[in-house]
C-alpha cells in the first residue's frame, strides 16, 4: 500500500498577480473624476424668435475705436485728457517736446522780416536822400568837361605849332573826352536812381519774401503737428502716454489713446461663414450681455460688411476652429437701452423670419 501524497502549498505567482490586479482595479477606480450635479452658475441666453441667426458681439463706438498715434517721433511732455473724458473736435490729446520746432520757427520769422524789408526798400527807392549827391556828381562832371574844353580850345587857338608840342594837345583832346564820358556816366547814375528799382528786381525780391513766408508756414505746421488733436468730437476711452515717455509713430500694439464717439454705440456681430448665407439686410436683433442672459437689449440694422474676415473673437467652444471666417453685421443699440460698454460682448440673436420677409418684399 503506497504513503499517503504530501500536502501541496497553493502556487505563489498567481495570488500576487490577484492582489496586484485587485489594488491596481481600486487605484483605477478611486482616480475617476466623480461628477456632481451642480446648477449653472447663470441662465444660458435664449432667443425669442422662432428663427434666428446666433452671434457674438463686440460693442464699439459709432466711429469705431480710433487709434491716436502721433505724426512725428518725440519725448511726451504733457497729456491733457484722461480716459472718460469727452473733448470736441481739435482739443489737444497730449504734446511732444517742441523746443526746436519753436527755435526753427522764431528763426524762419525773422527770415520773413528780412525778406520784407528788402522788398519794402526796393519799392521805395531811391530815397530822396540818394539824389542831392548824385546831381552834384553830375554838375561836377559838367564843370569838370567845360573846364577840359577850355584847355584844349586854349591849345589848339594857338597859330604857330612850334609853341606847344604834338603830344600836349592829344592830352588836352583826352583830357575833353574823358570828361564827357565821366558827365555821361553820372547822368546815367541820376537817371537809374530816378527811375527806381528794376522790375526784375522787386521780382526777385517778392520771389524770395514768398520762400521765406512758405519756409515760415512749414515750421508752423511742424510745430502744429507736435500737439495731438482729436480728429473729432468724442470719449477718450483709453491713454496710454504718459508724461516722459518717448512716442513712436506708426501702428502700435497698445495706441497712445484710444478714441471714439460713443454718443452712438454699435454692435459688431460675427457670423460664421457657414451661417452667412441664411442673413440678409434689415431685420431686427436682440443682443444680451455676458452674465445677463434675462436682459435683451434692442438692436437696429445698419450694414453689412462687404469683406469677410477671420474670426478673432473666440468663445471657448472647444469645437471651434480657430481659422473660422466670419461676416461682420454692424448694428446700432437703441437709445434707452441697457447700458453697455465700449469692448464688451455680448450673445447677439437675429431674426431669420423679418429678415426674409425684408428680403421678399413683406411687410
Amino acid at each position: 500500500m503506497s504513503s499517503p501524497a504530501r500536502f501541496r502549498k497553493p502556487p505563489l505567482l498567481p495570488v500576487i498577480a490577484a492582489l496586484a490586479l485587485s489594488t491596481a482595479s481600486y487605484f483605477v477606480w478611486s482616480s475617476q473624476p466623480r461628477r456632481l450635479s451642480a446648477e449653472p452658475l447663470g441662465t444660458p441666453p435664449a432667443t425669442q424668435y422662432s428663427q434666428t441667426v446666433a452671434a457674438v458681439g463686440l460693442v464699439e463706438p459709432a466711429s469705431e475705436n480710433i487709434a491716436i498715434s502721433t505724426p512725428l517721433p518725440g519725448l511726451v511732455t504733457a497729456v491733457h485728457v484722461a480716459a472718460g473724458d469727452v473733448v470736441a473736435a481739435g482739443a489737444p490729446l497730449f504734446t511732444l517736446d517742441d523746443r526746436a520746432a519753436r527755435a526753427m520757427l522764431a528763426v524762419r520769422t525773422q527770415q520773413v522780416s528780412a525778406a520784407r524789408a528788402a522788398l519794402t526798400r526796393l519799392e521805395h527807392s531811391p530815397r530822396p536822400e540818394d539824389l542831392p549827391p548824385l546831381r552834384a556828381q553830375v554838375k561836377a562832371a559838367a564843370q569838370a568837361l567845360a573846364d577840359a574844353q577850355v584847355q584844349q580850345d586854349l591849345i589848339e587857338e594857338v597859330d604857330d605849332p612850334r609853341a606847344i608840342s604834338r603830344e600836349d594837345l592829344l592830352r588836352r583832346r583826352i583830357a575833353t573826352d574823358a570828361a564827357a564820358a565821366q558827365l555821361e556816366a553820372a547822368r546815367a547814375e541820376l537817371a537809374r536812381v530816378e527811375a527806381g528799382a528794376w522790375s526784375a528786381d522787386l521780382a526777385v525780391a517778392r520771389a524770395a519774401l514768398e520762400l521765406a513766408e512758405q519756409e515760415r508756414l512749414a515750421a508752423a505746421v511742424d510745430l502744429e503737428r507736435l500737439s495731438v488733436r482729436a480728429p473729432r468730437a468724442g470719449t477718450v476711452l483709453k491713454v496710454n502716454a504718459r508724461p516722459g515717455e518717448y512716442a513712436q509713430i506708426g501702428a502700435l500694439a497698445a495706441p497712445l489713446i484710444v478714441f471714439g464717439d460713443t454718443g452712438d454705440l454699435h454692435v459688431r456681430a460675427d457670423i460664421d461663414e457657414q451661417e452667412a448665407h441664411r442673413v440678409s439686410a434689415g431685420g431686427a436683433a436682440i443682443a444680451s450681455p455676458r452674465g445677463a442672459a434675462d436682459t435683451r437689449v434692442p438692436l437696429e440694422f445698419v450694414r453689412i460688411e462687404p469683406l469677410v474676415v477671420p474670426k478673432r473673437q473666440l468663445t471657448g467652444d472647444v469645437a471651434e476652429r480657430v481659422d473660422t471666417r466670419v461676416l461682420q453685421v454692424i448694428y446700432r443699440v437703441q437709445p434707452g437701452a441697457v447700458p453697455l460698454y465700449v469692448g464688451q460682448q455680448v450673445d447677439v440673436f437675429i431674426d431669420r423670419t423679418q429678415m426674409r420677409a425684408v428680403a421678399l418684399g413683406q411687410p
